[in-house]
């Protein structure tokens, strides 16, 4: 069974860690003897790149508070664009310029390709069967290609645009029932249901989740659940000696839930496996007839699933709540936008938005550029981890090191941005910079053999999703709260999320 919405409510947010790094500073402590050894090693003489002094065994740990994001572009300030901490036994590399970035995904993308693998993630084998965790293997260039051909290609997803048009229409169908009604609505959490009905239609044919408020989908809590644990630090990923310790309870935790999510997956490949009809042409019907032709396996497809549904349910929300967030806080910029869009549907106006008018609305391209540039999804990246020893712009990156590349100080560097900090898509209407890779002074979904493989669908839906509620509905902000006083406090986990729900009540534009 799922999980209640009133459970739900009890617990913390998804992307917050009930146990910050300070917490983790003392727990560490009464166990120093299982990791002095750690450090009673005699260091090689190499030049790192310069950081803060590590404290005894915990490093650099206390420096990173509930927003690392923040306090590591703070310390880059300081130690420069390429900065070096200790974090407990691990030694991890900061990047927070373009220019560092991109030599190294110029110069050294296959040694740093591999993945730091979080503790929560390697459960089940689930780090050996991801396409998310894999290293850069044989393996894990089959399941790339499975993605690329069968999901993500112009062809399937042109195929597939009807679909994408049906869940947002139910979505508008939903508003305009708020809207009758005079209520507001939690753009994230309707927002999150519409692209999880994409996701479960398009694998499966069928819904997952409902925008009611009573119901909440098992699928969409368990994936809420796997990225909370996530993203929690954990004593375990500091001090791997420690792991089989286990002592926050993480690996506990995310065992069941992933269990859980394996098992509802099983039940319905298992249904379809019994039904000889062949009704389905989904995407669930053609990777089991990969499995039948032995290019794949019932585990890779249940570990997929798994990685598309946690990556999936998450990230467009969380760019879709930002945008409205800061088009509510400029309401001359949603007005713009507004103008734009009934220009380019000036022969009906109440007409829907269709994919192929995306190309025709410029503006609304600078609107999800900019929102991305302000809050990229994934703030630090998927960790990378150097498979090698490397020299980088002059310094030493030793092999196993962690490597964060800061998106959150990069997307704000004052020698790339004019204005960095202030919500300027204007900024993108005369240049030439995209998200889709080529520009490292913007790439929320990575570059190079780690490049998000779900970016072209992402794509498509984030700008899809804003120019329909923008076109179909004004926006009013519920109660006394006005422009200003709107909360963008962040939360930092694997994604960025807004710390306070938005909520707005959506006006019908069109009768």
């Amino acid at each position: 069974m799922g999980i209640s919405s009133q459970e739900m409510a009890k617990k913390p947010k998804a992307h917050l860690a009930s146990m910050d790094y300070y917490t983790i500073s003392l727990v560490v402590l009464p166990i120093i003897i299982y990791v002095l050894h750690y450090f009673l090693k005699k260091s090689p003489k190499t030049k790192l790149p310069p950081g803060p002094k590590p404290w005894p065994i915990i490093g650099n740990i206390h420096l990173l508070g509930s927003k690392p994001h923040r306090s590591v572009a703070e310390l880059s300030k300081i130690y420069g664009p390429l900065m070096s901490l200790r974090l407990g036994s691990i030694t991890t590399i900061v990047i927070s310029s373009p220019d560092v970035a991109k030599e190294m995904f110029l110069k050294h993308d296959l040694a740093f390709s591999s993945r730091q693998i979080p503790d929560a993630f390697r459960i089940a084998g689930h780090d050996k069967l991801s396409v998310g965790w894999l290293p850069v293997c044989p393996k894990w260039r089959d399941l790339r290609k499975v993605l690329a051909i069968q999901l993500f290609t112009n062809q399937q997803l042109h195929a597939s645009q009807g679909l994408r048009k049906k869940k947002v229409d139910d979505l508008v169908q939903f508003l305009k029932g708020r809207s009758e009604k005079g209520l507001a609505i939690d753009i994230g959490k309707a927002v999150s249901t519409t692209s999880l009905n994409l996701l479960s239609n398009t694998f499966f044919s069928m819904d997952f989740s409902s925008y009611e408020s009573s119901v909440s989908g098992e699928v969409k809590d368990l994936a809420w659940h796997l990225l909370e644990e996530g993203a929690r630090p954990n004593v375990s990923d500091f001090f791997p000696l420690l792991r089989p310790l286990d002592l926050q309870g993480v690996r506990r935790r995310q065992t069941m839930y992933f269990h859980k999510m394996m098992g509802f997956f099983e039940r319905i490949i298992d249904e379809r496996l019994r039904d000889q009809t062949g009704a389905n042409e989904d995407v669930l019907g053609t990777l089991l007839k990969l499995v039948k032709e032995d290019e794949l396996t019932l585990d890779d497809i249940k570990h997929l699933l798994i990685d598309l549904f946690i990556a999936g349910t998450d990230t467009t929300s969380n760019v879709l709540q930002w945008a409205m967030t800061e088009l509510l806080r400029h309401p001359e910029k949603m007005t713009k936008a507004q103008a734009e869009i009934d220009q380019v549907l000036s022969e009906g106006q109440a007409r829907s938005i269709e994919e192929s008018d995306i190309s025709n609305l410029p503006y609304v391209q600078a609107i999800v550029k900019e929102t991305l540039r302000l809050y990229p999804p994934v703030p630090f990246l998927v960790p990378h981890k150097a498979d090698c020893e490397v020299q980088l712009c002059g310094y030493h990156v030793p092999k196993n090191a962690q490597v964060w590349v800061n998106l959150w100080c990069l997307n704000r560097d004052p020698s790339v941005w004019i204005n960095p900090e202030s919500f300027m898509p204007e900024r993108f209407l005369e240049s030439e910079i995209d998200f889709k890779g080529r520009n490292f002074e913007l790439m929320p979904f990575g570059t190079g053999r780690r490049m998000c493989p779900g970016m072209p669908l992402a794509h498509r839906m984030a700008h899809l999703m804003l120019a329909t509620l923008l076109h179909s509905f004004n926006w009013k902000l519920d109660g006394q709260l006005n422009a200003e006083g709107i909360d963008i406090e962040e939360m930092f986990g694997i994604t960025l999320a807004k710390a306070q729900p938005l909520e707005a009540i959506p006006l019908s534009r069109w009768l």
